[in-house]
């Protein structure tokens, strides 16, 4: 049966308008005024707006650290992603076992997700070596549709810069999309060393062993040899800091090809979390940390005059009663990462829109349509045209909620949200025509979500 949603504002590409939308099958009809229903399902969008489903190019299920797993698996992690307005993601493998080749991971989160997901889903892949072996699998990955790898600056697999940039060049041959964990890596270490032998180890540490410029420093290296290469296109993941938002946009003042997500916790939280009672800080311990008001505020004009691209959650959960367990004596024994998948949509429309810091057009290009663009998955995703997958998401701007860990869908037994108020609410959030969540509840199927296979980024980039 088709579905007519009839009476909403339509968030396209070219705008905003009052219409329909049909949906038939799994795609998008038409989009017009006083569509009739021809024995379609109706749904009611009055007084709402009608947006792409989310698209979130940062998460982190069923991820391996060390010996902690995250809370959340394919499962749990992508109805969460389904309630909150998210249709598709694109995960970041973590580490496989020294040596592996660069399908190891991804042969190994594909028999994760399928079956498990109920939202669309794609993968990164992730380079822990650079050999011919390696930048000769690059394009197959990419011929597999997965045309973006990521590379760490920092942690145990992490890459030099003479690594970095051959990666860098085999991705620029390919068209593909070079991710990058931006952290200096000596100087993380060398602030975590000497809190280790001073013994501060509360969490507020966490934050001073990882200052904003140790992410600025690796940001303009990373721009560098984007340039070196080339111009090889290069995604900073989860950009936290106005120092780093500063070297984007250098780069970017030079043509550099230099594109930016950042997150909810880097909008909406600062530092001083760190200092909450009774190891509460360890809420907070992921990297990159918290930041200043200042940075807050930064990356706020960065979103809104187009210096960052995306947003994006790294959701990477672990519960907070296993981050006070580890982490009691020392943040340096904490799990790294934080669950968001389920509120970045709401969080961003009521911290955006309807704060007047963003347009509803705006809101859409962030969270659904530049991700889609960049990741190779546009316009079957990020988009409200005829043809493009139906993965929509009403929302009812009128609406408001607080935000408390247990009316979400994580396995995590907290949000760093917990407490606020969010007006602009979900409603109803569909993939490929099927209505998989609403009013809050889960209504789809683990299984939903089918891998998607991606192409090479859109030419037609910011």
């Amino acid at each position: 049966m088709d579905t007519l949603i009839r009476g909403g504002l339509v968030v396209k590409p070219s705008g905003e308008i009052r219409a329909d939308v049909l949906v038939r099958g799994e795609k998008i009809h038409s989009i017009g005024e006083a569509i009739p229903p021809s024995g379609a399902r109706v749904i009611d969008a009055a007084g709402r707006i009608v947006v792409p489903g989310g698209v979130d190019v940062h998460t982190h299920f069923d991820l391996l650290a060390g010996t902690e797993r995250a809370s959340d698996d394919w499962r749990t992690g992508t109805i969460a992603a389904a309630c909150g307005g998210t249709t598709t993601v694109v995960d970041h493998p973590g580490f496989g076992p020294p040596g592996c080749s660069l399908f190891h991971q991804i042969d190994a989160y594909h028999a994760l997700a399928s079956g498990a997901a109920a939202v669309d889903y794609s993968f990164h892949g992730v380079v822990q070596r650079v050999d011919a072996s390696v930048l000769d699998g690059l394009a197959e990955l990419a011929r597999a549709g997965i045309p973006s790898v990521k590379v760490y600056l920092t942690y145990d697999f992490r890459l030099e810069d003479p690594e970095v940039l051959q990666v860098m060049k085999r991705m620029r041959e390919i068209s593909g999309v070079t991710c990058v964990h931006c952290e200096d890596h000596a100087t993380v270490t060398a602030l975590r060393d000497r809190f280790r032998a001073e013994g501060k180890g509360e969490p507020r540490f966490h934050a001073l062993s990882r200052p904003s410029e140790a992410e600025a420093a690796a940001v303009s290296r990373m721009v560098g040899l984007s340039e070196a290469a080339g111009g090889a296109l290069l995604y900073v993941v989860h950009l936290s800091s106005r120092a780093g938002l500063a070297e984007v946009r250098k780069g970017r003042s030079r043509g550099v090809p230099v594109f930016a997500e950042t997150c909810p916790q880097y909008l909406l939280l600062s530092e001083e979390r760190y200092r909450e009672p009774e190891l509460g800080g360890l809420k907070y311990v992921m990297s990159p940390p918290l930041r200043t008001e200042v940075d807050r505020d930064a990356l706020w004009e960065g979103l809104a005059d187009g210096s960052i691209q995306a947003v994006a959650t790294d959701h990477c959960p672990f519960t907070f009663a296993r981050k006070k367990e580890l982490g009691a004596r020392s943040f340096l024994d904490c799990p790294n990462g934080a669950p968001g998948v389920e509120t970045r949509m709401p969080l961003l429309f009521s911290a955006g829109v309807s704060a007047g810091r963003l347009s509803a057009r705006r809101f859409v290009e962030v969270t659904s349509e530049w991700p889609a663009r960049l990741m190779g998955l546009f316009p079957r995703k990020g988009a409200l045209l005829p043809g493009s997958d139906a993965d929509i998401l009403i929302v009812d701007p009128a609406r408001s909620l607080t935000v408390t860990a247990a009316a979400l869908h994580s396995r995590a037994d907290y949000t760093p949200f917990e407490g606020m108020e969010v007006r602009g609410i979900p409603v109803m959030t569909m993939l490929r025509g099927k209505v998989v969540a609403e009013d809050g509840r889960f209504t789809g199927a683990a299984g939903d979500g089918l891998f998607i296979k991606r192409g090479r980024p859109d030419p037609a980039l910011p």
